[in-house]
């Protein structure tokens, strides 16, 4: 990847990119696009295609707040079945895709089989349990293939929480997808034993 630099006296210039135009980038030009923009949620699909994800907003950064210590406070009592991540881990899926799930938790086994070098870079597999929080302006059919994906790819449990329309849409394998409205708290099933998240934080 060619990076073109202004000359010093130069002012810096952004650019927009439309939404009807799509960037391709290889695995190694995402890498080095990801560590040079950490302030930005990248994802990149399996066939290339660059997706930037701008800083979220209030509402949705205190809703992921409340979905994020949930699952870190049930982590803390149960680390030895996982390994828990928030919403800047990356994740580099079986298909080639590189995701990052609002919150994901990820099997003891299947961590420790990853070496270090794996375990420190975009994480090579797909998590066992992955929440998509819908914010104001995600499409909800975008996340609805974002989380069929990652059922195609091997997760066991996903969660789409849609406080808009105050819904929850769950993902298991071989099942068709169960929709709730309106739940005050949802269960971690067989998936993560003994957790459940409270929904109130989300739907205020």
């Amino acid at each position: 990847m060619t990076i073109v630099q202004a000359p010093p006296q130069s002012k810096s210039l952004r650019l927009q990119l439309p939404q009807e135009l799509t960037l391709h980038v290889t695995l190694e030009q995402f890498a080095i696009l990801a560590a040079a923009n950490r302030e930005l949620r990248l994802e990149r699909t399996a066939t290339g295609e660059l997706i930037v994800n701008p800083p979220t907003g209030g509402n949705t950064g205190h809703r992921n707040l409340s979905i994020t210590g949930q699952l870190s406070v049930w982590f803390e009592a149960n680390d030895t079945l996982g390994r828990a991540f928030d919403s800047s881990t990356g994740f580099e899926l079986p298909n080639g895709a590189n995701r990052s799930p609002d919150a994901a938790w990820v099997r003891q086994d299947r961590w420790d089989a990853l070496t270090p070098e794996q375990q420190d870079g975009f994480i090579p597999l797909c998590p066992d349990f992955v929440v998509e929080l819908r914010s104001k302006t995600d499409s909800i059919k975008e996340l609805q293939a974002k989380m069929q994906e990652y059922l195609e790819n091997g997760a066991q449990l996903g969660w789409l929480i849609d406080p808009k329309n105050k819904q929850v849409e769950i993902y298991r394998p071989g099942r068709a997808v169960e929709v709730l409205e309106h739940p005050t708290i949802l269960s971690g099933e067989e998936v993560l034993p003994g957790f459940s998240l409270t929904l109130k934080r989300v739907w205020e």
